[in-house]
């Protein structure tokens, strides 16, 4: 078998990020994703695929196997099928042509692009050839569009790729897994509030999975899942614990073809290949909906869904089993993802750790209602108030909600409020939280410690629910902790927290106005 030279981290992300950015002056920065990622996907693949072969000859060199013993003995050691001339090394060397693809109608419509169109033909091949794992996980880029994107900068990628082999060998472990994380962060930084719905900062990720605690043999779920890291970081948790992250279930779904297809790709090259991922609505269209209108249901959900969103389909909900207290308004769907959340975790050994912008905790009307409807199921376990500027896309203050569907005794009937706003360090562009910050939260939480001392640590308060309902079930979390006052404010966070603030100003005033109207006030 063949020898081969291991790649080291640097060189690795200096070959994705330079193919990447190949495509400069052909696409937006926002567009490289729907390119690079698919194709890289298809090279890994193609180039584990020849390394299994070629360790098959190996371990069965002087065998003498009938053909369909053999065909039977090598298909074991492949995790992907993929037919013949439809390799990374038959398109991007041009060589063993099939007739089927020699005949594609995208090369006779694009005949200036025809390394597109079997790129296209190669994909379109090997999504047939795999069905139950790969269905449409190339996703929808017009290779051999030269509209889209002109031969000269469709091979400038290719060539960036391929001037390294990822295989087994070359990128062992975890390597290429951590390289796609890599390529992941870069697209966002580049790509700038563009990014918020596609990626969750690996630091505020780790701390959540960090909060739940996914042990082997459970189940994890993540309704609005991005580019997958939750689920990723769920089965790094298990791993650092001891435990068997393979054992894991790993569902999710999410309403951006593009990205759900980044996702399932991101999990097959962290080697968890036994993973469900769907490309829907999950308000709308849940993909864990069963045929008599009950959810399936996980120990562990978690998610960053998108904040406030508008218009999301409020009228489909009105007999809707996952109402809780009331029904979320239409000009913000945070609390429809909750009590979606909420409907899907397990009655026993459930928890949920969701990332929401602090409106959630005080605003009024159906927000309150069904803010204590969930206070009185004594779900919620903590709310941890988190720095500004931490999240691609969006400066607003933001907290992580941990809710438990049975909390210990020390715990029940209160809540513990954290403030973590302070505990970051200024990035380029954003704050982020550093390996200190997110332990220092996790103290708090789980043991109610300070690891720090208050003069530069977090604080927080385990707080009764009789005094939470004293204060109209309001959890602002200023109103029971004190924050630490000594530290620089943030200009353009306040600025923006200014701006939300008059945002839900004018929709509380748009409102009341359709109100008038309902009721024969008003024009």
């Amino acid at each position: 078998m063949s020898n081969y030279t291991p790649i080291t981290r640097d060189e690795l992300e200096r070959t994705l990020w330079g193919a990447a950015t190949a495509l400069r002056g052909f696409m937006d920065a926002s567009d490289y994703k729907n390119y690079v990622f698919p194709a890289l996907f298809w090279k890994w693949i193609s180039d584990n695929y020849k390394y299994e072969t070629e360790r098959f000859e190996a371990d069965y060199d002087g065998v003498r196997l009938d053909s369909e013993t053999r065909d039977e003995v090598e298909a074991d050691y492949h995790a992907f099928v993929i037919p013949p001339g439809a390799s990374w090394d038959n398109v991007y060397l041009d060589k063993d042509i099939p007739e089927s693809i020699r005949k594609d109608k995208a090369h006779a419509l694009h005949p200036r692009n025809y390394i597109g169109a079997r790129i296209r033909s190669a994909m379109t091949a090997i999504q047939h050839a795999n069905p139950e794992q790969l269905s449409n996980i190339f996703g929808d880029a017009a290779y051999g569009n030269e509209e889209r994107l002109k031969e000269e900068g469709l091979r400038k990628m290719l060539a960036g790729l391929a001037e390294h082999t990822f295989n087994a060998e070359t990128v062992p472990g975890d390597s290429f897994g951590d390289a796609y994380e890599y390529l992941l962060k870069k697209f966002s930084d580049d790509s700038g509030t563009g990014a918020g719905e596609f990626f969750t900062p690996r630091p505020v990720v780790r701390l959540i999975t960090r909060l739940l605690d996914p042990q082997s043999e459970e189940s994890v779920y993540d309704p609005a899942c991005g580019s997958g890291g939750m689920l990723i970081e769920a089965c790094n948790t298990v791993e650092e614990h001891g435990g068997d992250p393979r054992t894991l279930t790993l569902h999710g779904q999410e309403k951006n073809m593009t990205t759900q297809a980044i996702a399932r790709m991101n999990l097959y090259i962290h080697n968890q290949p036994e993973h469900k991922v769907i490309h829907d609505n999950t308000l709308l269209d849940p993909g864990n909906r069963r045929p008599d209108n009950t959810f399936e249901q996980y120990d562990v959900v978690i998610a960053n869904p998108p904040f406030s969103v508008e218009d999301w389909g409020r009228e489909s909900w009105d007999d809707d089993p996952r109402i809780i207290g009331d029904l979320a308004p239409n000009s913000y769907a945070d609390f429809a993802f909750m009590q979606h959340m909420i409907t899907s975790m397990k009655p026993k050994t459930g928890r949920i750790g969701v990332v929401m912008p602090h409106g959630i905790l005080f605003r009024g009307h159906a927000e309150k209602r069904i803010r204590t409807e969930i206070l009185n199921r004594d779900l919620i376990e903590a709310v941890i108030g988190m720095p500004n500027n931490i999240f691609y896309g969006t400066t607003i203050p933001s907290c992580i909600v941990i809710l438990r569907a049975e909390k210990s005794e020390e715990r029940k009937n209160k809540i513990l409020f954290v403030d973590a706003s302070t505990r970051f360090v200024k990035g380029s562009n954003m704050n982020e939280l550093t390996d200190d910050d997110v332990n220092a939260i996790l103290s708090a939480f789980h043991d109610e410690e300070d690891v720090d001392g208050a003069d530069e640590g977090i604080e927080f308060r385990l707080v009764d629910m009789d005094e939470i309902e004293s204060n109209d079930y309001d959890l602002n979390i200023g109103r029971y902790v004190q924050a630490n006052t000594d530290v620089e404010v943030d200009l353009e966070a306040s600025i923006a927290e200014w701006n939300e603030a008059e945002l839900e100003r004018e929709r509380a005033r748009d409102a009341f106005r359709n109100l008038l109207k309902e009721v024969g006030f008003g024009e």
